[in-house]
């Protein structure tokens, strides 16, 4: 787990100083001390956000999205939100690797674009890291009805 911290310097001129026992400034409340971001924390918020893009279907690479599929059909088990969803926190930076289904007919390219810049926007304005890189691996196309197919053909194979 890595950390962000933040720092501000003391004593700014013209603005609003608190004064310590010493009578030295202690500056701005909301630079002392340090805030620390964990991976599992911006996982959660990366996944959050790229779900929401249109042309998402999910997220995951194939075993991944199988073992978490019988993991939701046990009994109080719940989607993770963190499935296909890698992220590395550094001091100031992050670094998000994503694997993702993608919609039948929407343009990738597209959908990819507008994972990058939800997920950026998302992480500057929730945790404050500069996200350097968005890396999106399409593992798959979601055709309509492909549950379906699947159990229409097994029937037409057996006599």
């Amino acid at each position: 787990m890595a950390d962000r911290t933040t720092a501000g310097s003391q004593g700014k001129a013209g603005g609003d100083k608190s004064q310590g026992s010493g009578g030295e400034s202690l500056g701005d409340p909301g630079v002392r001390g340090r805030t620390t971001i964990a991976d599992s924390v911006a996982e959660k918020i990366v996944g959050v956000v790229t779900r929401d893009v249109p042309g998402v279907h999910s997220l995951g690479s194939g075993m991944a999205r199988t073992m978490g599929g019988m993991r939701d059909r046990v009994a109080g088990g719940r989607p993770s939100v963190t499935r296909g969803v890698q992220v590395e926190v550094g001091e100031k930076q992050a670094a998000v690797d994503l694997d993702v289904v993608v919609d039948y007919g929407a343009p990738i390219p597209d959908v990819v674009a507008d994972v990058r810049t939800s997920v950026i926007s998302a992480m500057d304005r929730m945790t404050g890291l500069e996200v350097v890189e968005v890396n999106v691996t399409v593992d798959d196309v979601d055709l309509p009805g492909d549950d379906e197919n699947d159990d229409d053909k097994s029937d037409d194979r057996v006599s």
